[in-house]
């Protein structure tokens, strides 16, 4: 029994040792605890420290209450009744002891996150006084160079006056000081300054910016000269047809603007003074008058950022240079005087808005650009636009239609182009082809042989087994695989295509070449074949007029702007359905349009090629003669200017009635004549209808619709158009029927009436 008291009573001591060693820690964690907070926590911290140091006195008396209770227990061992025996039951105190270890590990985590928090925000309040005095002193810095501009301004403003030419008062003139430090630097970069009598002295330049411009005030005892200047109209004089084009490439300057343009004049300069004889002895032009004619290529500046001019030697797109070629080509050759433009400086010093106004230049009478170019020049004259804006005639490939023409319609429908918008006349719009009656055929040239010489070692290439590609571009060629396999089991394959390109090894490339090299490759061909781009080139008429003919793919579905990249932003929503649709309408023996996707619609195709020949042909229109006759007529005639056109004569209207569901151009088109835009407000009244044996119940003016006029054969209401640059050719509707304005055609010249001439 004494053992076992005696074992109890040193298992008691022991463990009295570990509860006073418990306390003790306790109580040093505490103190810790609190010299931390007391250290960080000031001023109106120290209500919110409180707080917690309630929190933490709870958690410690809770401890100090569990020591207490084991004490207890213990003093209750030692007080037992005796009997060793059968000792009281002692509780396991084990878990409840790591509970609170783990607890107060957790807090000394808690209270290194505190710690650690408050450094990071005293380390980003230092951070945040550092960047506020940097702002601080960067602004100050901005202010200083402000007020040392603003001094320099003032000390910019002070012009050295000359002994000779006291500056006169200029109370009137705020522009006039610029001007003249702006002279003293800058008058030797242009030969007019020195032409108009300046010569760097402060008198010859306040003679200049009162005289001959309005910038200063007139010099005391001067006068402005009263020489008149010929800026206002040209002089009327009759065109005479040019035998030489030697007066032409000096206004070309050999800018790298011109040089694809004036290396294709050049080498057609003999084919258009035969076509100008020509055309001479079958027409007589004594009542033509030579006109001035700014020319404007918007597309070949370097301000438009297509680099097109650069890149027509590398493979690059050439339809739009063909054209602007030929009628370059074609309105010097009809005696007109040409005003080159190439940049838009060129632009200013023509239309009078450059630094250096020129006495000897006249106001245009009219202007032929692009739709780059037009916005350029609208941008260049500011509100002076308004008076060149019937001058207007502007090359568009693939044509404008009106819903993409008028400003208002565009917004109203969410018509976003950015080759729309621009509020012309549709007829002011000047395409490649005639593919829409809403605008004017311009078109272009089909290369012939230069000479007679050229001519007979054409005619004496004999044709080879062998097809070329219409391909400048390796992407072109992408995925046509399959259709270039069946047509190489007839003929072998020759290309023109970007050295390196990806193409089936069977393909003899030449790599790209010049026209003439061209023409000797059509002239051994037996086929020209498309590969459905690109769209609407000359380069198929080529074909034809080298007597080989070609092999035009059909487009599944046809390509417009709700289903191609290519066409999404042009101003309209023509179909094209096949590549070249003109060439197309030609038809076989010449042109066969297939399924390239159909191996046996090809292989019958070229079966039926190579057992027949074909004669070189060229449609009149696209001939020297025939663009000659077209655009002298076109130069003449088109009024945008003075009211309702008076041209085409309203003589060779006819007035058809279209079916319902179609349009304009289909109905004339079915009675083998065209739509004829400009007699649509002779048909746009009850009146007018009347004298057409169209009775009209009732009518109403709207500007909702593209088909007017157009009435209900139920009804017999009749629409008219409210808005005329909504009338158009090309649309229908599915419950009117439209009155269509038709006229005759010239065969092969489709922009003429058989009156015209």
């Amino acid at each position: 029994m004494t053992k076992v008291a005696r074992t109890q009573w040193w298992t008691m001591r022991v463990l009295l040792c570990i509860g006073l060693m418990w306390c003790l820690s306790l109580a040093m964690f505490i103190l810790s605890n609190v010299d931390q907070q007391g250290l960080v926590v000031t001023g109106q911290h120290r209500l919110k420290l409180h707080e917690k140091e309630l929190i933490e006195t709870s958690s410690a008396e809770d401890i100090m209450k569990r020591i207490v209770r084991f004490a207890d227990d213990l003093l209750n061992v030692v007080v037992h009744s005796g009997n060793f025996s059968h000792p009281p039951h002692l509780r396991d105190y084990k878990g409840e002891l790591r509970a609170l270890q783990i607890k107060m590990e957790a807090e000394n985590v808690q209270a290194r996150m505190r710690n650690e928090m408050i450094k990071e925000l005293r380390s980003d309040k230092i951070h945040l006084q550092q960047e506020v005095t940097r702002l601080g002193e960067l602004l100050k810095q901005q202010m200083e160079r402000e007020e040392k501009k603003l001094t320099n301004v003032k000390a910019d403003d002070q012009i050295e006056e000359d002994k000779n030419c006291p500056l006169p008062p200029m109370g009137e003139y705020p522009e006039c000081k610029k001007k003249i430090k702006w002279m003293q630097m800058m008058w030797k970069t242009n030969p007019c300054y020195k032409s108009h009598g300046v010569n760097g002295s402060l008198c010859s330049i306040l003679f200049y910016l009162s005289e001959v411009e309005s910038w200063c005030p007139l010099f005391p005892g001067r006068v402005i000269p009263t020489a008149p200047k010929q800026n206002v109209e040209a002089v009327s004089e009759d065109a005479v047809i040019r035998e030489s084009f030697k007066d032409l490439y000096p206004l070309m300057g050999n800018r790298v603007q011109y040089r694809w343009i004036q290396q294709r004049i050049t080498s057609m300069e003999n084919i258009w003074v035969e076509a100008g004889r020509s055309f001479l002895a079958k027409y007589n032009l004594t009542k033509w008058k030579a006109k001035h004619i700014l020319v404007h290529p918007g597309l070949v500046t370097d301000e438009s950022g297509f680099q097109m001019a650069k890149s027509a030697f590398s493979g690059g797109p050439l339809g739009e240079l063909v054209q602007w070629s030929d009628v370059i080509s074609t309105l010097y050759t009809l005696g007109h005087h040409l005003h080159l433009s190439a940049s838009i400086p060129d632009l200013n010093l023509f239309i009078g808005k450059g630094s250096c106004p020129n006495q000897k230049s006249v106001e245009p009478n009219l202007i032929y650009t692009d739709i780059i170019g037009l916005k350029q020049i609208e941008k260049t004259l500011g509100k002076s636009w308004t008076k060149y804006k019937c001058m207007m005639r502007v090359l568009d490939s693939f044509g404008t239609e009106p819903d993409f023409n008028h400003p208002s319609w565009v917004r109203k429908h969410n018509l976003k182009s950015p080759f729309g918008s621009l509020g012309l006349s549709l007829m002011q719009f000047n395409t490649m082809f005639p593919h829409t009656p809403d605008n004017t055929f311009m078109g272009f040239v089909v290369q012939r042989p230069l000479t007679s010489e050229e001519s007979e070692r054409l005619n004496s290439i004999k044709r080879q087994n062998q097809a070329l590609v219409y391909g400048k571009r390796a992407t072109f060629w992408k995925g046509k695989e399959a259709y270039l396999d069946v047509i190489h089991k007839y003929l072998e394959i020759h290309g023109t295509v970007d050295r390196g390109a990806q193409i089936p090894k069977y393909v003899k490339n030449h790599g790209i070449v010049k026209g003439p090299e061209v023409h000797t490759l059509l002239r051994q061909s037996k086929v020209f074949v498309g590969l459905s781009f690109p769209y609407e080139g000359p380069a198929p008429l080529e074909a034809l007029a080298n007597g080989c003919p070609f092999l035009n793919p059909r487009l599944h579905p046809p390509q417009s702007r709700l289903n191609s990249d290519f066409f999404k932003d042009k101003p309209n929503i023509r179909e094209v359905a096949s590549q070249n649709p003109y060439a197309e309408a030609i038809g076989e023996p010449y042109v066969w349009t297939v399924d390239m996707h159909n191996s046996t619609e090809v292989e019958r195709a070229l079966t039926s090629i190579l057992n027949h020949t074909i004669e070189p042909y060229i449609p009149y229109e696209f001939t020297c003669e025939g663009m000659l006759q077209r655009v002298n007529v076109l130069t003449e005639k088109q009024d945008f200017c003075h009211g309702t056109p008076s041209w085409p004569p309203l003589s060779v209207l006819q007035v058809v009635k279209a079916e319902v569901s179609a349009s304009c151009k289909q109905a004339c088109q079915k009675k083998g004549l065209i739509c004829e835009p400009t007699f649509f407000p002779h048909l746009n009244s009850a009146k007018s209808l009347a004298n057409y044996n169209i009775d009209c119940k009732t009518s109403e003016l709207s500007g909702n619709n593209l088909v007017f006029p157009a009435f209900s054969n139920s009804t017999k209401h009749c629409v008219f158009q409210s808005d005329p640059l909504l009338f158009s050719c090309v649309r229908s509707d599915n419950s009117l029927t439209r009155v269509c304005p038709c006229r005759d055609y010239i065969k092969d010249q489709v922009a003429l009436c058989k009156a015209c001439i």
